[in-house]
Protein backbone atom coordinates (compact mmCIF):
# COMPACT_ATOMS: atom_id res chain seq x y z
CA UNK A 1 0.00 0.00 0.00
CA UNK A 2 1.64 3.20 -1.23
CA UNK A 3 0.74 6.52 0.42
CA UNK A 4 1.57 9.55 -1.70
CA UNK A 5 1.24 13.23 -0.90
CA UNK A 6 0.24 15.41 -3.83
CA UNK A 7 0.92 19.13 -3.37
CA UNK A 8 -0.90 21.34 -5.87
CA UNK A 9 1.23 24.35 -6.79
CA UNK A 10 1.18 27.07 -9.44
CA UNK A 11 2.58 30.54 -9.93
CA UNK A 12 -0.80 32.03 -10.81
CA UNK A 13 -2.70 33.57 -7.90
CA UNK A 14 -5.29 36.33 -8.02
CA UNK A 15 -4.35 37.83 -4.66
CA UNK A 16 -0.61 37.10 -4.39
CA UNK A 17 0.95 36.06 -7.73
CA UNK A 18 4.02 33.84 -7.47
CA UNK A 19 3.48 33.27 -3.77
CA UNK A 20 4.92 29.73 -3.72
CA UNK A 21 8.27 31.10 -4.89
CA UNK A 22 8.38 34.06 -2.50
CA UNK A 23 11.45 33.84 -0.28
CA UNK A 24 12.12 34.07 3.43
CA UNK A 25 15.71 33.65 4.64
CA UNK A 26 16.77 32.89 1.03
CA UNK A 27 14.40 29.94 0.77
CA UNK A 28 11.08 29.72 -1.08
CA UNK A 29 7.79 29.01 0.65
CA UNK A 30 7.49 25.84 -1.42
CA UNK A 31 10.83 24.62 -0.07
CA UNK A 32 9.66 25.17 3.49
CA UNK A 33 6.51 23.18 2.83
CA UNK A 34 8.42 20.34 1.20
CA UNK A 35 10.74 20.18 4.22
CA UNK A 36 7.74 19.97 6.53
CA UNK A 37 5.96 17.29 4.50
CA UNK A 38 9.14 15.21 4.22
CA UNK A 39 9.05 14.87 8.02
CA UNK A 40 5.67 13.12 7.94
CA UNK A 41 6.42 9.50 8.86
CA UNK A 42 3.53 7.89 6.98
CA UNK A 43 4.13 9.36 3.51
CA UNK A 44 6.01 7.19 1.01
CA UNK A 45 6.42 9.75 -1.77
CA UNK A 46 5.79 13.45 -2.36
CA UNK A 47 4.79 14.78 -5.78
CA UNK A 48 4.25 18.41 -6.74
CA UNK A 49 1.37 18.69 -9.21
CA UNK A 50 1.66 21.87 -11.25
CA UNK A 51 0.40 23.10 -14.61
CA UNK A 52 1.66 23.09 -18.19
CA UNK A 53 1.98 26.88 -18.17
CA UNK A 54 5.44 28.22 -18.92
CA UNK A 55 5.25 30.35 -15.79
CA UNK A 56 5.27 27.14 -13.76
CA UNK A 57 8.61 26.05 -15.21
CA UNK A 58 10.12 27.72 -12.13
CA UNK A 59 8.31 25.27 -9.89
CA UNK A 60 9.48 22.28 -11.92
CA UNK A 61 13.06 23.57 -11.98
CA UNK A 62 13.07 24.00 -8.20
CA UNK A 63 11.65 20.52 -7.64
CA UNK A 64 14.24 18.99 -9.95
CA UNK A 65 16.95 20.72 -7.94
CA UNK A 66 15.45 19.26 -4.76
CA UNK A 67 14.91 15.78 -6.32
CA UNK A 68 11.14 16.08 -5.86
CA UNK A 69 9.05 14.44 -8.62
CA UNK A 70 6.52 16.57 -10.47
CA UNK A 71 3.50 16.18 -12.70
CA UNK A 72 2.13 18.78 -15.09
CA UNK A 73 -1.57 18.92 -15.92
CA UNK A 74 -4.52 21.24 -16.36
CA UNK A 75 -4.42 24.59 -14.59
CA UNK A 76 -8.12 24.88 -13.83
CA UNK A 77 -9.24 21.23 -13.89
CA UNK A 78 -7.32 20.49 -10.71
CA UNK A 79 -9.27 17.27 -10.11
CA UNK A 80 -7.94 15.78 -13.34
CA UNK A 81 -4.46 16.97 -12.40
CA UNK A 82 -4.69 15.14 -9.07
CA UNK A 83 -6.11 12.00 -10.62
CA UNK A 84 -3.50 11.88 -13.38
CA UNK A 85 -0.72 12.48 -10.85
CA UNK A 86 -1.99 9.67 -8.60
CA UNK A 87 -2.24 7.37 -11.63
CA UNK A 88 1.25 8.23 -12.88
CA UNK A 89 2.84 7.62 -9.47
CA UNK A 90 0.71 4.59 -8.59
CA UNK A 91 -0.62 5.85 -5.28
CA UNK A 92 -3.05 3.67 -3.32
CA UNK A 93 -3.84 6.34 -0.73
CA UNK A 94 -3.73 9.99 -1.67
CA UNK A 95 -2.91 12.84 0.72
CA UNK A 96 -4.12 16.13 -0.70
CA UNK A 97 -2.08 19.22 0.20
CA UNK A 98 -1.83 22.73 -1.23
CA UNK A 99 1.31 24.81 -1.69
CA UNK A 100 0.01 27.77 0.31
CA UNK A 101 0.70 25.97 3.62
CA UNK A 102 4.46 26.35 4.23
CA UNK A 103 4.08 25.83 7.99
CA UNK A 104 2.05 22.61 7.81
CA UNK A 105 2.93 20.36 10.74
CA UNK A 106 4.04 16.81 9.81
CA UNK A 107 2.44 15.56 13.03
CA UNK A 108 -0.91 16.91 11.84
CA UNK A 109 -0.47 15.24 8.45
CA UNK A 110 0.34 11.92 10.13
CA UNK A 111 -2.67 12.21 12.44
CA UNK A 112 -5.07 12.67 9.53
CA UNK A 113 -3.48 9.77 7.64
CA UNK A 114 -3.63 7.55 10.72
CA UNK A 115 -7.30 8.36 11.27
CA UNK A 116 -7.96 7.43 7.65
CA UNK A 117 -6.06 4.14 7.97
CA UNK A 118 -7.98 3.26 11.13
CA UNK A 119 -11.35 3.91 9.51
CA UNK A 120 -10.79 3.35 5.78
CA UNK A 121 -13.46 0.64 5.63
CA UNK A 122 -15.93 3.07 7.19
CA UNK A 123 -15.08 6.40 5.53
CA UNK A 124 -14.25 7.47 1.98
CA UNK A 125 -12.63 10.77 2.88
CA UNK A 126 -10.94 11.98 6.06
CA UNK A 127 -9.90 15.60 6.54
CA UNK A 128 -9.23 18.19 9.21
CA UNK A 129 -11.14 20.86 7.24
CA UNK A 130 -14.66 19.39 7.40
CA UNK A 131 -15.25 21.04 10.75
CA UNK A 132 -12.50 23.56 11.34
CA UNK A 133 -10.62 23.28 14.62
CA UNK A 134 -7.11 23.48 13.14
CA UNK A 135 -5.50 26.71 11.91
CA UNK A 136 -5.86 27.45 8.22
CA UNK A 137 -2.55 26.31 6.82
CA UNK A 138 -2.73 22.82 8.35
CA UNK A 139 -5.23 21.59 5.73
CA UNK A 140 -4.90 17.86 5.02
CA UNK A 141 -7.27 15.49 3.25
CA UNK A 142 -6.92 11.74 2.64
CA UNK A 143 -8.79 9.44 0.27
CA UNK A 144 -8.20 6.25 -1.68
CA UNK A 145 -7.17 6.14 -5.32
CA UNK A 146 -10.44 4.32 -6.01
CA UNK A 147 -12.49 7.18 -4.57
CA UNK A 148 -10.40 9.76 -6.44
CA UNK A 149 -10.92 7.85 -9.68
CA UNK A 150 -14.67 7.76 -9.08
CA UNK A 151 -15.10 11.45 -8.34
CA UNK A 152 -12.92 12.28 -11.35
CA UNK A 153 -15.33 10.26 -13.49
CA UNK A 154 -18.54 11.72 -12.08
CA UNK A 155 -17.78 15.33 -11.14
CA UNK A 156 -18.76 17.62 -14.01
CA UNK A 157 -19.24 21.15 -12.65
CA UNK A 158 -16.47 23.70 -13.05
CA UNK A 159 -16.39 24.22 -9.29
CA UNK A 160 -16.03 20.50 -8.52
CA UNK A 161 -13.26 20.14 -11.12
CA UNK A 162 -11.38 23.08 -9.61
CA UNK A 163 -11.72 22.19 -5.92
CA UNK A 164 -10.97 18.44 -6.17
CA UNK A 165 -12.94 17.11 -3.20
CA UNK A 166 -16.05 19.34 -3.20
CA UNK A 167 -18.03 16.69 -5.13
CA UNK A 168 -17.75 14.41 -2.10
CA UNK A 169 -20.08 16.74 -0.20
CA UNK A 170 -22.51 17.41 -3.04
CA UNK A 171 -23.96 13.92 -3.38
CA UNK A 172 -25.89 13.19 -0.16
CA UNK A 173 -25.40 9.68 1.18
CA UNK A 174 -22.97 8.59 -1.50
CA UNK A 175 -19.69 9.31 0.26
CA UNK A 176 -18.85 8.91 3.92
CA UNK A 177 -16.65 11.64 5.36
CA UNK A 178 -14.95 12.01 8.72
CA UNK A 179 -13.68 15.24 10.25
CA UNK A 180 -10.50 15.15 12.33
CA UNK A 181 -10.77 17.55 15.26
CA UNK A 182 -8.05 19.22 17.31
CA UNK A 183 -8.44 19.17 21.10
CA UNK A 184 -8.31 22.97 21.23
CA UNK A 185 -10.20 25.05 18.68
CA UNK A 186 -7.46 26.92 16.82
CA UNK A 187 -9.53 27.79 13.76
CA UNK A 188 -9.04 31.53 14.36
CA UNK A 189 -5.33 31.23 13.53
CA UNK A 190 -4.43 31.93 9.91
CA UNK A 191 -1.16 30.28 8.84
CA UNK A 192 -1.84 29.96 5.13
CA UNK A 193 -0.48 32.36 2.49
CA UNK A 194 -3.06 33.96 0.21
CA UNK A 195 -2.25 37.66 0.64
CA UNK A 196 0.65 39.97 1.43
CA UNK A 197 -0.65 40.20 5.00
CA UNK A 198 -0.52 36.41 5.31
CA UNK A 199 3.01 36.43 3.94
CA UNK A 200 4.06 39.03 6.52
CA UNK A 201 2.83 36.81 9.36
CA UNK A 202 4.35 33.60 7.99
CA UNK A 203 7.66 35.34 7.24
CA UNK A 204 7.85 36.56 10.83
CA UNK A 205 7.22 33.04 12.13
CA UNK A 206 9.88 31.53 9.87
CA UNK A 207 12.43 34.21 10.71
CA UNK A 208 12.01 33.54 14.43
CA UNK A 209 11.20 29.83 14.73
CA UNK A 210 12.74 28.05 11.75
CA UNK A 211 15.72 25.81 12.45
CA UNK A 212 17.46 23.79 9.72
CA UNK A 213 16.92 20.04 9.96
CA UNK A 214 14.04 20.46 12.40
CA UNK A 215 10.36 20.70 11.52
CA UNK A 216 8.10 23.45 12.79
CA UNK A 217 5.30 22.31 15.11
CA UNK A 218 1.81 23.77 15.17
CA UNK A 219 1.71 24.09 18.95
CA UNK A 220 5.01 25.98 19.02
CA UNK A 221 3.72 28.37 16.36
CA UNK A 222 0.47 28.96 18.26
CA UNK A 223 2.38 29.60 21.49
CA UNK A 224 4.58 32.10 19.66
CA UNK A 225 1.52 33.91 18.28
CA UNK A 226 -0.31 33.94 21.62
CA UNK A 227 2.64 35.82 23.06
CA UNK A 228 2.47 38.36 20.21
CA UNK A 229 -1.18 39.37 19.78
CA UNK A 230 -0.25 42.31 17.54
CA UNK A 231 1.11 39.84 14.98
CA UNK A 232 -2.25 38.08 14.90
CA UNK A 233 -4.06 41.27 13.93
CA UNK A 234 -2.12 41.64 10.67
CA UNK A 235 -4.17 39.05 8.77
CA UNK A 236 -7.13 38.39 11.05
CA UNK A 237 -9.58 40.16 8.73
CA UNK A 238 -8.57 38.30 5.57
CA UNK A 239 -11.54 36.40 4.16
CA UNK A 240 -10.94 32.93 2.81
CA UNK A 241 -12.15 32.37 -0.74
CA UNK A 242 -15.39 30.43 -0.81
CA UNK A 243 -15.92 27.34 -2.91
Amino acid sequence: MKIIAIIQARMGSTRLPGKVMKEVLNKTLLEYELEQVKCAALIDEIIVATTKNRSDDKIVDLCEKLSIPTFRGSEHDVLSRFYETATEYKGDIIVRLTADCPLIDPLVIDKVILDYLKHKEKYDYVSNTIERTYPRGMDTGVLSYRTLKEINAYATSESDREHVTSYLYRVPGRYRTFGVRNEEDLSNYRLTVDTKEDFEVVANILENLYKPNSSLKMNDIVTYLKQRPSLLTINQNIEQKRI
